[in-house]
């Protein structure tokens, strides 16, 4: 085999081991929000859209480093039994790094109480040891009493080169929400 045909073979090695999935797990809890607003939608009984913030624990570690805290920001379509939920999720690990998801989910309710749901989440970047960082995976969320819930979250992520652009990753966004590959998804 000629040195060109070997350069490409190593390349397309060093390509494949540069996007190897890893699979995680994380668990946690989270509580009321920190923040809450919501308005009647108007068109029927106990429709509101509501945007929320608050914190988590977080259980489980990406690239070797152990999660701490997580944070949401989210908005939400409720009719008072089922809700539809979008946001973005915030994992800061014990070096400081910070991980990035974008996730959106739905969720049942009862007398005002969280019952259960499910979410589908894409990591879209990182800081420090988590820049490059893409991934996604799903959650089941349970609820616990009130505004409590209890989650347990499996997928995949791989840590690819980072683009020198705040640590996104994606080459061109500053920030999550500025990606176009992560914005408002339909329901």
């Amino acid at each position: 085999m000629n040195r060109g045909a070997w350069v490409c073979v190593l390349m397309a090695v060093a390509a494949t081991m540069g996007t190897a999935q890893t699979k995680t797990t994380m668990t946690g809890q989270c509580g009321k929000p920190d923040v809450q607003q919501s308005v009647p939608a108007g068109d029927q009984q106990g429709h509101m859209y509501m945007i929320s913030q608050g914190k988590c624990t977080v259980t489980g570690s990406i690239n070797g480093a152990v999660a701490k805290q997580g944070m949401y920001s989210e908005e939400i379509d409720s009719n008072g039994t089922q809700m539809k939920n979008q946001g973005t999720y915030v994992v800061t690990f014990d070096s400081g790094d910070k991980a990035y998801y974008k996730y959106q989910g739905t969720s049942t309710m009862k007398d005002g109480a969280y019952q259960a749901g499910t979410n589908k989440y894409e990591i879209v970047g990182g800081t420090g040891k988590m820049q490059g960082l893409r991934g996604s995976g799903g959650c089941k969320l349970t609820g616990t009493g009130g505004d409590n819930l209890d989650y347990s979250c499996t997928g995949t992520y791989s840590i690819g080169m980072a683009t020198g652009n705040g640590s996104r990753g994606a080459g061109r966004a500053t920030t999550p929400s500025q990606n176009p590959r992560t914005q408002r998804p339909t329901y």
